[in-house]
């Protein structure tokens, strides 16, 4: 009797599941949905070709600054004409949403995503093209012998005011080793700023090189195409070092955006698959800080493979569909064993 109840046991499927292992880096939500402090667009929503809505300029104006029209004397007003739908399929296109050509839902909420002010492509570029790595025009490098060390150095005036140095510190060289892993490139910290290939300092507003910032959770910051070096993040926001200690719901992960900002320092220009790291927007409280295969790809075209680097590894790595499949042989390995040592008892006993 004994004997039959343990195999009842042994085989009999289990009520209570495996427990699971938190995935790393998972992003804490967000309490509460957040929309950008520079854009009120959720009145232009189901705007089509024909319509005319008080404020459509503005949506072109943001369609011009990240390459997706070019803005004239004659397309400059509240007109949704043709040339506006195509931007905006363009757009969708792009960003993986739904091409629709409309400012439907989906579309306005990722307008108004913070984002990197980098454009994401050229007026011209073509509707149909492959959404992945994407560069700047002329395929921009640093043009040093490979294997190559870059510099780079921190503002003495500009940094992050919620912030110590010695932290941001830590932060960058932990993101310039995600590329430095992938790519026979080195980054070492410089003594003087003047001198260094890389220039990293927290702005605010119009400071002079083109691009001005905007202000909470707009644009987070813009790297510069090579051989600029400039790396610029927006000093209104608020940038968090560890989710857990700051609580703010419009923080933004600092190493997360200099992953990407690195990556646009290196000559990478946006990518439009979701997940990687040069996709151009990026949620308050998300952290988005692991190179992705289209990441690596795109910035081993420009440099070359790091001799200790494996992408087949990598792209092997993701082990999450076996998750059930281990579950079910660790739980299979715990009903043999447990019933072994019953059975064990029982033979003592008797």
């Amino acid at each position: 009797m004994f004997f039959s109840f343990f195999l009842l046991l042994l085989f009999y499927p289990t009520c209570f599941p495996a427990r699971t292992t938190p995935l790393p880096n998972s992003p804490e939500p967000a309490t509460t949905t957040i929309s950008t402090t520079n854009h009120n667009f959720d009145k232009f929503i189901d705007a089509r070709k024909g319509s005319h809505f008080s404020g459509i300029s503005e949506l072109k104006e943001y369609m011009q600054r990240f390459g997706y029209l070019q803005v004239t004397n004659t397309t400059s007003g509240d007109e949704f004409d043709e040339r506006f739908e195509f931007a905006v399929a363009k757009y969708q296109k792009k960003l993986g949403l739904t091409v629709t050509g409309k400012l439907d839902a989906g579309t306005i909420s990722q307008m108004t995503l913070p984002r990197c002010g980098v454009s994401d492509t050229s007026p011209t570029s073509n509707l149909h093209a492959v959404r992945h790595y994407n560069y700047f025009t002329g395929k921009p490098r640093w043009s040093r012998a490979i294997p190559t060390t870059l510099t780079y150095a921190f503002s003495p005036n500009c940094m992050a005011s919620n912030l110590n140095l010695s932290d941001i510190k830590i932060v960058f060289r932990r993101a310039f080793s995600r590329w430095s892993a992938v790519i026979p490139v080195n980054f070492t910290e410089a003594e003087s700023y003047g001198f260094s290939d890389i220039k990293i300092g927290f702005y605010s507003g119009d400071h002079d090189d083109g691009q001005p910032f905007d202000g909470v959770l707009g644009v987070l910051a813009h790297g510069f195409s090579p051989e600029s070096g400039k790396l610029h993040l927006d000093a209104a926001e608020t940038w968090a070092l560890d989710f857990g200690s700051e609580k703010s719901r419009v923080a933004v992960d600092l190493e997360s955006v200099a992953t990407h900002e690195i990556g646009h320092v290196l000559g990478l220009a946006h990518s439009f698959v979701k997940e990687s790291v040069m996709y151009p927007s990026l949620k308050p409280r998300e952290k988005k800080m692991d190179l992705k295969v289209d990441d690596i790809e795109g910035i081993q075209q420009l440099y070359g493979s790091n001799p200790n680097f494996n992408i087949e590894a990598l792209s092997q790595s993701d082990t999450s569909s076996n998750h059930g499949i281990d579950s079910k042989i660790e739980l299979r390995s715990s009903r043999w064993s447990f019933a072994i040592a019953m059975l064990l008892i029982l033979f003592i006993v008797c």
